[in-house]
């Protein structure tokens, strides 16, 4: 692969089989998945559960190898290099790394030894770490007091002692509560912004995502489907968004009831058990609402919450994967223009 100094990351044809065992066929995570990620930026892996998120950052960490494929981080080879690698990044797991019984700053302290730092460097990161992450008044207290949202910056802390190039976090406001969830997107950010940190960050919030991420690569079924800064992804489809909860639909009649409704396109229904929606686009929502509304009465169609809205990131994952962001296998009606193994990039405003 060649090298350039501006990518902190590039990955090629990225293919990851976990074999089957017992009566359980083997798993294809990864299905030759390729991109880039430039450095000192936030970059976000967005893809639902089961999209290879979680199995990316694993390869290019070293703690697993890719059935083919290569990656480099930070120049290194993930399979020739890995020493090199784990030297250049620091891992935030979605699971807590800290020891509970030790204190915020033993763990640190330890993290640093750990890393090769001596024990006065350790003890001096440790504190300015803490102070940072607004954890210095805490510091002497065993870490299994902590609330969810402190214990999961002490794990960023933890990744940082021994000041890396690269940053990876696997999920990192899963299981925390509105306000945490907000603390550790401002630490996010601060880190990219005053540390010139590279951030690659896996999740499957859409709001997490357009906060927080310069750039995105958005995943499915382990391929990329499109990259882009989420401006410029949303920007792609030209038009507002129309959703309509649906109560026990007939996909077939949904279908059918709007098909005579002018000026709808990318139109997708879905069900799941008593519940569906309908998604589509439109050049003009506020004529096409009414129209949409009347058609479901006419039809004897239920339907609960009418919303319409710009472009968002669930759009744009409707647009190029052809179902909402949840269990393809709901999908039902025409999708966008791409599949989950036509990767393309959106570099600007410029229709997709």
């Amino acid at each position: 692969m060649p090298e350039n100094q501006n990518l902190a990351i590039v990955a090629e044809d990225l293919v990851k089989i976990y074999p089957g065992r017992a009566r359980k066929p083997a798993v294809r995570a990864l299905d030759g998945l390729s991109f880039t990620v430039p450095a000192g930026r936030v970059f976000g892996l967005l893809g639902p559960n089961g999209a290879g998120k979680s199995t990316t950052t694993k390869i290019l960490t070293t703690l697993s190898k890719p059935t083919s494929g290569a990656a480099r981080v930070s120049g290194h080879d993930v399979l020739r290099a890995p020493d090199a690698v784990r030297a250049a990044i620091g891992y935030v797991s979605q699971g807590s790394s800290t020891d509970p019984v030790l204190t915020a700053t033993e763990n640190l302290e330890i993290a640093g030894r750990l890393r090769g730092i001596g024990s006065g460097d350790a003890r001096r990161r440790a504190a300015r770490l803490l102070d940072d992450f607004g954890l210095a008044e805490a510091s002497r207290r065993p870490v299994s007091t902590f609330s969810g949202g402190m214990r999961r910056r002490l794990d960023v802390a933890a990744a940082l002692v021994h000041r890396p190039r690269v940053l990876f976090l696997d999920e990192p406001t899963t299981g925390l509560d509105p306000e945490a969830r907000a603390a550790m997107w401002s630490e996010i950010r601060r880190l990219s912004g005053e540390e010139a940190l590279t951030v690659v960050l896996t999740t499957h919030y859409m709001e997490e995502a357009d906060r927080l991420a310069d750039e995105l690569l958005l995943v499915n079924g382990g391929r990329a489907v499109v990259q882009g800064t989420p401006e410029a992804l949303k920007e792609a489809l030209h038009g507002d968004s129309i959703r309509v909860s649906l109560v026990e639909p007939d996909p077939a009649a949904v279908r059918a009831a709007v098909a005579r409704v002018a000026g709808l396109r990318d139109v997708v229904v879905e069900a799941s058990g008593t519940d569906g929606v309908l998604a589509a686009r439109t050049d003009d929502a506020s004529g096409a609402v009414g129209a949409v509304i009347a058609a479901l009465d006419a039809a004897g169609i239920r339907y609960g919450q009418v919303a319409a809205s710009h472009p968002t990131l669930d759009d744009v994952y409707l647009h190029f994967v052809g179902h909402t962001f949840g269990d393809p296998s709901t999908s039902s009606g025409a999708g966008g223009g791409a599949t989950a193994g036509d990767a393309d990039t959106i570099t600007t405003g410029a229709a997709a």
